[in-house]
């Protein structure tokens, strides 16, 4: 699967921004160009609710713009002016018979304007530099360099689009854009960092969910089995393995990616709240990711007995590389789309749209996954570990029966025919069951 990485450029930079990327392969490309600064919060935010992306690629202004709309999970690159791009701008105010020095220059830190100007030999005192900020408007960034203009008859190199603009035809002006191999840098080490976390999440990975040892009053077989019964009727677990381990505990083999999402990213164990809400048990979780199976078991094991020490439920990672994260506590909000809590209306369903009610629980969890965002068949396919043609079918028994809309298409090649997306709407039939 390609990874699709969004771009975020001002429009008057995209045709760089292309020429950078057109070396990369294995990656859908989403560009989202923006005349004015004003547009960038609207614009990202309404690519992150319509598609799916593995990676954004911008620069500091429209990091700034947009940061809190981000997600945790994320890959994010926010392109920098190396020495490079500083150096070949010098290069280009020789080749108009301009003087090196003096020059204001905006954006550039202290530390790269001090690396070429001790590499080409100049005068350090005759360069003036403002870093970037994200504070500072493009006029505050524009009075700058008149100021020094005024003092010191120097020329502007702004990398700020906004800047440029604003100083066009006042004064000599070079545009500090990036050049295509410093882009090409950034754009493939954001691919392959996108690489590098899917690998990490199909690592395997094992769960203990064991009856603590602080829990003395309670029965460990039937505990066992209401902890069994439990995690095989929740949704979230529909992809692990569970397996009765002894009379203290129950065993589950995974992707590091499932137990990660069920944790929230490792912050929160719901099944331990629905443990002690619903069968009255006190119940610790060990999460172990390693080399082999065995390895796993034994790091989890680990785990497990560490948050059993804990005052209250909780849970504990370990990997093989010694990253340990706890505690985990348990979150005081159900786990949603819980088969138990669904079970009859859920079936009914199921059995309405000629579906399984395990298939259709998988759907729930997915929908509450997506947030809102549509998917296209291809994509649903994959979450659920089916063929593509089982998946248009899905989407069509599901269409039948108005469990799925259209919401648009998409086009993630430039060649073959756009894919259709569809908002999932499993939820809103289970409450009118209800």
């Amino acid at each position: 699967m390609f990874a699709v990485i969004a771009v975020v450029v001002h429009t008057a930079r995209r045709e760089l921004f292309e020429e950078a990327a057109s070396t990369l392969a294995g990656v859908d490309l989403r560009w989202v160009g923006y005349d004015h600064e004003d547009d960038i919060r609207r614009q990202v935010a309404d690519l992150l609710a319509e598609s799916h992306i593995d990676g954004l690629l911008l620069g500091p202004v429209p990091y700034t713009a947009c940061r809190d709309l981000l997600p945790a999970d994320l890959s994010v690159a926010v392109t920098r002016s190396s020495a490079l791009d500083l150096a070949m701008t010098l290069y280009r105010a020789l080749a108009k018979g301009w003087p090196p020095t003096p020059v204001s220059i905006d954006t550039f830190d202290n530390a790269t304007v001090d690396e070429v100007a001790r590499a080409l030999d100049l005068d350090r005192d005759r360069i003036a530099c403002l870093p970037y900020c994200h504070e500072q408007t493009s006029a505050e960034i524009a009075e700058f360099h008149l100021d020094h203009h005024r003092r010191h008859d120097s020329y502007v190199i702004s990398a700020r689009s906004a800047v440029v603009a604003r100083l066009h035809g006042t004064v000599p002006l070079l545009n500090g854009m990036p050049v295509p191999s410093t882009i090409r840098v950034q754009l493939h080490e954001l691919a392959l960092r996108i690489e590098s976390t899917r690998a990490s999440a199909l690592r395997f990975a094992a769960g203990i969910f064991q009856l603590s040892k602080q829990d003395g009053r309670t029965d460990p077989d039937r505990a066992r089995v209401g902890m069994t019964n439990l995690l095989v009727n929740t949704p979230e677990f529909a992809e692990a393995w569970i397996e009765n381990r002894d009379r203290r505990g129950v065993l589950l083999f995974a992707h590091k990616a499932l137990f990660e999402r069920v944790t929230h990213s490792w912050v929160t164990v719901p099944a331990l709240d629905e443990a002690a809400s619903t069968l009255g048990i006190r119940v610790a979780a060990g999460f172990g990711v390693g080399a082999s199976a065995r390895n796993c078991v034994l790091l989890a094991e680990r785990a497990a007995e560490r948050a059993d020490r804990e005052a209250s439920p909780a849970g504990y990672l370990i990997e093989d590389s010694g990253l340990i994260i706890g505690p985990m506590t348990p979150t005081r909000i159900p786990l949603e789309f819980s088969y138990r809590g669904h079970r009859e209306g859920l079936e009914d369903l199921a059995g309405s749209a000629g579906l399984s009610a395990t298939t259709l629980s998988r759907l729930a969890a997915l929908e509450h996954s997506l947030a809102g965002r549509p998917i296209s068949p291809g994509d649903l396919a994959e979450s659920l570990g089916i063929t593509d043609p089982s998946g248009r079918r899905l989407i069509r028994k599901l269409s039948a029966c108005g469990l799925v809309t259209v919401a648009g298409s998409a086009q993630n090649h430039a060649k073959g025919r756009p894919s259709r997306l569809y908002h999932l709407h499993i939820d809103d039939a289970l409450k009118e069951q209800t």
